[in-house]
């Protein structure tokens, strides 16, 4: 059955490894141009995405984009209202392997964005890469933590423990104290 040739995550977290606030939203401390910059070039090179409800992509190119929309307001799969190569996915009801095949993407990449259960559910199902970008100055208590298992673990942790080794840190924004580092199974 076909699957993925890769599968990568994205995400930039605060200091004590969110996503979000305790809302949902993403603040402007976790919005930073060079790592937008990169999270589209890696989107760009993505035959499809993933995500949550909550979680969503802007820019161009996004609209026509394949991609898999997690829900639970589903029982297995089905077309996406909004998004014409969308399809909606609740992993309690169908694989990844169906959802995959259901997508109509014979290999390719696919690009996780998020959101916390997202993530999570693709640690187990496999990441080849996950790009995880860390705002030092940004902390946000109380917020949606990138994995089910932060802030009892570090991300890093998480991904180490799922076979995932880092690579070397990236500077995105000095002033910002913004680095990306690459996550890889090797």
């Amino acid at each position: 059955m076909p699957r993925p040739h890769r599968i990568e995550g994205y995400a930039i977290i605060s200091a004590d490894g969110m996503i979000a606030d305790a809302n949902g939203a993403q603040p402007s401390e976790l919005i930073v141009n060079a790592d937008q910059h990169f999270f589209r070039q890696g989107l760009a090179r993505a035959d499809a995405v993933a995500h949550g409800r909550f979680s969503h992509e802007r820019g161009q190119g996004s609209a026509g984009r394949k991609r898999l929309v997690l829900s639970r307001s589903i029982a297995a799969l089905g077309p996406h209202p909004r998004y014409k190569k969308g399809l909606l996915w609740n992993p309690a009801g169908a694989s990844f392997d169906q959802a995959w095949q259901a997508l109509d993407v014979a290999d390719g990449t696919l690009a996780v964005i998020g959101g916390t259960e997202t993530f999570g559910l693709f640690l187990a199902i496999g990441y080849d890469a996950f790009h995880l970008t860390s705002a030092n100055r940004a902390r946000l208590p109380g917020g949606r933590p990138v994995f089910p298992e932060v802030p009892r673990r570090s991300p890093e942790d998480v991904l180490a423990e799922h076979g995932l080794q880092p690579g070397p840190s990236q500077i995105l924004d000095r002033d910002a104290d913004v680095a990306l580092v690459t996550w890889e199974r090797r």
